[in-house]
């Protein structure tokens, strides 16, 4: 028997506006509300195939870098037209040290959180 991935938790300033930001880029829907908590997910709810998401109000970001971020992949268009898709929800560039050359973006969501976009289409679940 193994384990898989649940559930992904990220501390944040704002979970509600994160909420909306990560429902968008994910096709997510709220799924519970608990004081200074949102989980979104895959509106069959948690315990499917994909984690649910738990964003958590904590006051300030924790110190040093983040040790786990999302990487996402686009299910119905190229990697550059959700490129342009996630920088209109509000994600921007992150400089991490790329070179260029990767086949992937460095994003950061509203609240400088780091994910990265792969070049990869996935077929939709």
């Amino acid at each position: 028997m193994a384990c898989r991935i649940s559930e992904v938790v990220l501390g944040c300033r704002d979970p509600e506006a994160l909420a909306v930001f990560w429902c968008d880029v994910l096709d997510f829907v709220v799924l519970d509300r608990e004081e200074g908590c949102v989980e979104i997910g895959p509106r069959e709810g948690f315990g499917g195939p994909q984690p649910t998401i738990i964003l958590s109000y904590r006051d300030e970001p924790e110190p040093g870098k983040a040790r786990l971020h999302i990487d996402v992949n686009a299910t119905d268009r190229d990697q550059d037209a959700e490129l342009e898709r996630l920088l209109a929800l509000g994600a921007r560039p992150a400089d991490v040290g790329q070179r260029g050359d990767e086949g992937w973006h460095v994003l950061a969501d509203p609240e400088g959180n780091e994910f990265c976009l792969l070049k990869a289409r996935l077929a939709p679940l």
